[in-house]
């Protein structure tokens, strides 16, 4: 995808007309040294700037391809939003748009159909469930709606995209999952003592604080303010997927979690994960040959 470079592409002359060559089409500006030349090389370096295609405006002269406006999109997003988001646009864009609409086909040709026909490669492949599939459709809207903002896909493309109805529960070709239930109380401490102590404390500190598993995992020593209040810990989450509805997260931790987590605190800098894969390998290791010399 073409993009502006350290060096813009030369104002250059053709006859006694100034042109620009740039992605593959010349720009002709007006009569070559003339005012009214350099201004219009100065409005199209500015455009190709500004573009998050690299495309210079205007449109009329080139449609933008549904490859480039998800190029963009992710460009975009990569900084912009949620990391857990951008995955699942990455998978969208990569695995399903990208192969059925990667060629030359212009953003204004993308249908319902279109999108109808991606949405069936999507339960085809059998990976998602119908609930994955209804937000994906609704990412690809999402990725022409950012189109239609940053003038790259015409409005009415957009809004006939959001005609396309949710799979409604049954639909042919489609499934869900059962709902999701917790692991009862009975069975959690019968498992505890046969844990190794690193998994222990993961299991433990949820069941004290109500966090979420994802959120232990993704716990850093950096994250943790151990001077929040009086006997009390700040568990500070920088990101999380409800950001956008309550802002900064924090989890509060008392003197049983502090207790579980301050043998991890020790000797890590603020970037590294408080529970550490490696730890809980070798504390299965140390078991393994504790065991082996009992026999």
């Amino acid at each position: 995808m073409p993009k502006l470079s350290n060096r813009p592409p030369k104002y250059s002359k053709m006859g006694k007309y100034a042109v620009v060559y740039y992605d593959g089409k010349s720009h002709y500006l007006g009569r070559y040294g003339s005012d009214e030349s350099k201004i219009a090389y100065s409005r199209l370096l500015a455009e190709i700037q500004a573009s998050p295609t690299g495309v210079p405006v205007p449109k009329e002269e080139r449609h933008v391809t549904v490859r480039e406006l998800a190029a963009a999109f992710l460009d975009y997003s990569q900084s912009s939003i949620n990391p857990t988001d951008y995955v699942h646009y990455r998978t969208v864009v990569l695995d399903f748009l990208d192969k059925l609409y990667g060629d030359s086909t212009p953003v204004e040709q993308f249908k319902p159909s279109c999108l109808k026909l991606v949405r069936q490669e999507m339960m085809k492949s059998r990976r998602f469930c119908r609930n994955i599939i209804n937000k994906y459709v609704r990412f690809i809207i999402a990725i022409f709606g950012w189109g239609v903002e940053n003038d790259l896909v015409p409005e009415t493309t957009w809004r006939a995209l959001k005609t396309v109805k949710a799979l409604p529960k049954g639909h042919d070709g489609t499934f869900d999952h059962n709902e999701r239930q917790p692991v009862p109380d009975d069975v959690i401490l019968r498992t505890l003592p046969f844990l190794p102590p690193t998994l222990r404390a993961m299991v433990i500190v949820p069941r004290l604080t109500g966090c979420r598993p994802s959120e232990i995992f993704k716990m850093k020593v950096g994250d943790i303010n151990k001077d929040a209040a009086p006997g009390l810990w700040h568990y500070v989450r920088k990101t999380h997927k409800t950001e956008r509805f309550i802002g900064k997260k924090v989890i509060p931790l008392g003197k049983p979690e502090q207790d579980l987590i301050a043998p991890y605190l020790v000797g890590r800098t603020a970037e590294q994960f408080v529970f550490n894969p490696g730890t809980a390998q070798a504390e299965r290791n140390v078991e393994k040959r504790a065991n082996r010399q009992q026999y």
